[in-house]
């Protein structure tokens, strides 16, 4: 996974070519744009070129992209741990997961992408443990908006009046009004509907586009996007798993078909495998095992699975952060922050997968190291520790997460939903509770489709 080609600094020499032009036009050259747009052009073929080239037709018949060919191609399984639907034991596990969702993602928010340094830094400053025990003290820029509603100062311990807005948070209330709105066995097309009516922006910009231009749901993410492996799925996949617990099948498919509306090949497997894991944690009381379950939901042989079983297999040399850290950088190259591409993108959906696996087994049942740990490592920190959050949530449900991680909730989660500035957590527990007993009696027994 290291051998990625060498990206020349395009940054530097087009800030280089942009100041050279600017002097040359002070200085009263003439031709200035004549050149730039040859430049331009330049990069315009050069794109067009990586575009058409062919692609691995063996690694592609072990990544195919339709819900039939991924259970062609996936291991046995379960497929099913609940033999019936027990609401007491579901609520306090739903708990446990929706909460730890919050938490890991509230405590990652503010050092997003913060290398493992600056953290630690931040930390010795602020007096506090490093991994971080419980949320920041103080974080820089505390009045600075995040998605123009929650200040910086409302992710820290002194600051905090609910759960202030994050994408990775709105993405799982959102799987919820899908369901709500358009049924149990809703379409791909009604995700893309919901994405149209309550999403004021996204970060799968070029699948907003091609929505915006009706290209079909189904295939708005092969057109012109690179992202089709990111992070941006594998962050939606909390309410497939809540909606279908103790089924990972269910919870994989309906993760499918969220999924297959921006993403594809392993960016589309990371949302189904995190789905199943969430799932099959409402059954279990080992978040690793969640893990090795949800493996047998895609694909044996994509590179997805084969870096996960990796993650899981080198765990046992793991023993903290940095321990984790160290392998992901020399595994996927990525020890570069500041988005230059280097190595696997730092939101790429694998390497940050494996960030959770090691948080996962780092923490095993210890909520807080669980969370602590995976935000330590850094990378899409926001994300792997929201999903590392809610995978070990839902195997020690409510009562297993220490008070201080949700005490300043007030049962309030902060939304940039169009239409939804705020949901009570009450109410979000129970219409999840409402929708699952209606998922888990239409689906008792039938094939999954």
């Amino acid at each position: 996974m290291t051998d990625y080609p060498k990206f020349p600094d395009y940054w530097a020499l087009a800030n280089e070519i942009a100041m050279y032009a600017q002097l040359k036009h002070e200085l009263g050259a003439k031709n200035i744009d004549l050149v730039l747009s040859e430049a331009h052009e330049s990069l315009r073929t050069s794109l067009l070129k990586i575009k058409s080239l062919e692609i691995d037709s063996e690694l592609a018949k072990k990544e195919p992209s339709k819900l039939e060919d991924i259970h062609r191609l996936r291991p046995a399984g379960p497929r099913r741990l609940w033999d019936r639907f027990e609401e007491d034991a579901y609520v306090q596990r739903l708990e446990g997961g929706m909460l730890g969702r919050f938490a890991g993602c509230t405590l990652g928010a503010p050092v997003e992408f913060w290398n493992v340094e600056r953290m630690k830094s931040l930390a010795e400053e602020n007096g506090d443990d490093f991994p971080p025990t419980q949320y920041w003290r103080y974080v820089p820029e505390p009045k600075r908006l995040r998605y123009n509603i929650s200040r910086v100062e409302g992710y820290t311990r002194g600051g905090m009046d609910g759960v202030p807005v994050d994408d990775d948070i709105m993405y799982t209330i959102l799987g919820l009004l899908i369901v709500e709105e358009s049924g149990i066995d809703f379409s791909t097309e009604d995700v893309a509907q919901a994405w149209m009516k309550y999403l004021p922006w996204t970060w799968d910009n070029y699948v907003w586009a091609n929505l915006k231009a009706t290209v079909p749901a189904t295939e708005a993410a092969e057109k012109d996007n690179p992202k089709v492996q990111l992070i941006n799925a594998s962050i939606r996949a909390d309410a497939w798993g809540y909606l279908a617990p103790g089924n990972p099948e269910l919870a994989a498919a309906l993760a499918w078909k969220d999924g297959i509306l921006s993403h594809r090949r392993n960016g589309l497997y990371a949302e189904m495998f995190f789905a199943a894991a969430i799932s099959a944690a409402f059954a279990l009381e080992e978040p690793i095992k969640a893990l090795e379950i949800a493996l047998t939901e895609i694909p044996e042989e994509c590179t997805f699975s084969q870096n996960i079983r990796w993650a899981l297999k080198y765990a046992s040399s793991v023993h903290d952060y940095k321990d984790a850290r160290a392998a992901i950088d020399q595994r996927f190259g990525c020890g570069n922050e500041n988005f230059m591409f280097e190595g696997m993108h730092p939101v790429h959906s694998i390497n940050n997968a494996c960030c959770t696996v090691f948080g996962l087994v780092i923490g095993n049942r210890n909520f807080t190291k669980v969370i602590g740990e995976t935000v330590a490592m850094g990378m899409d920190n926001d994300c792997t520790a929201a999903t590392a959050g809610s995978i070990v949530g839902a195997s020690i449900g409510k009562k297993g997460i220490p008070e201080h991680w949700y005490k300043s909730y007030n049962d309030i989660v902060h939304s940039y939903l169009v239409g939804h500035s705020r949901f009570s957590i009450t109410d979000l527990i129970q219409r999840f509770t409402k929708q699952a007993q209606n998922m888990w009696n239409q689906h008792s027994g039938k094939p999954v489709r």
